[in-house]
């Protein structure tokens, strides 16, 4: 089993920046795909981003490809979401999600382990 803890959520103005930090333990990091889902007031999760478990894969929604970048730190059992030109429609509680195989994908139902979620707020 892993244990996730999301961290690095607030509030920010409108082109401006975060960093996100998901910090995983209970089992060997390494070995899972990990993702970033988010979800705003009165809509489903959505997926934004995810990143092999070597690092050399990742994958981003559309919306905000570009913008966000995922990566992660084996050695300190740490995955990150750096947010840039944020904009209001990225308002969201952000989840990291992580899942024992190689390669993550786009679907929350395919992760097996959550985070407790750190709300990001954009304002205008």
């Amino acid at each position: 089993q892993v244990q996730l803890v999301e961290s690095g959520g607030g509030l920010v103005q409108a082109g401006g920046s975060l960093r996100l930090s998901c910090a995983g333990s209970g089992r060997t990091f390494s070995n899972y795909a990990m993702a970033w889902f988010r979800q705003g007031p009165g809509k489903e999760r959505e997926f934004v981003a995810t990143l092999s478990w070597s690092g050399g894969n990742k994958y981003y929604a559309d919306s905000v490809k570009g913008r966000f970048t995922i990566s992660r730190d084996n050695a300190k059992n740490t995955a990150y979401l750096q947010m840039n030109s944020l904009r209001p429609e990225d308002t969201a509680v952000y989840y990291c999600a992580a899942q024992p195989q190689v390669l993550g994908d786009t679907t929350p139902s395919t992760y097996k382990y959550w985070g407790q979620g750190t709300q990001v707020t954009v304002s205008s």
